[in-house]
């Protein structure tokens, strides 16, 4: 395994932070960050959308609803949250995806999600965007 602080993004970067406003990642540590443990792969650094939480909650995994006991603060649209990569990409299917931010994304999410679906959605611009590819007019679409 890594040592701390050397996992890598799926740009290839050392991974970033994800968000500390509510304290996200498996560890809660603020980043997406994942080991032998988070057998839910956590590694999706999400911006959630209210469309995002809504298709969760309906789903079974409600992430609006604050939950003390667990030291859960609920979200709301405009956290950040280290999301279970499956879980994004179910919503993305489902025209629901939040915004993800690639540079806090961990590269093992590329296990269950391609590249090209994060891209399509990514909310961040790293400073070489030619690691991007090809983007629409306009921008990140």
């Amino acid at each position: 395994m890594d040592a701390p602080g050397s996992e890598r993004n799926v740009l290839g970067g050392v991974l970033q932070p994800c968000g500390t406003d509510p304290m996200t990642g498996f560890t809660r540590d603020g980043s997406c960050r994942s080991g032998p443990e988070d057998v839910g792969s956590h590694t999706v650094c999400a911006v959630v959308s209210a469309e995002f939480l809504a298709l969760q909650r309906r789903l079974g995994n409600d992430l609006s609803t604050p939950r003390p006991q667990y030291g859960f603060p609920g979200l709301r649209p405009g956290d950040r949250w280290c999301v279970v990569a499956v879980r994004w990409k179910q919503a993305a299917e489902a025209g629901a995806a939040a915004g993800v931010v690639l540079a806090a994304t961990n590269a093992r999410a590329l296990e269950v999600v391609p590249l090209e679906l994060l891209r399509a959605h990514a909310v961040d611009v790293p400073d070489d965007a030619s690691s991007l590819g090809e983007q629409p007019p306009g921008g990140l679409g």
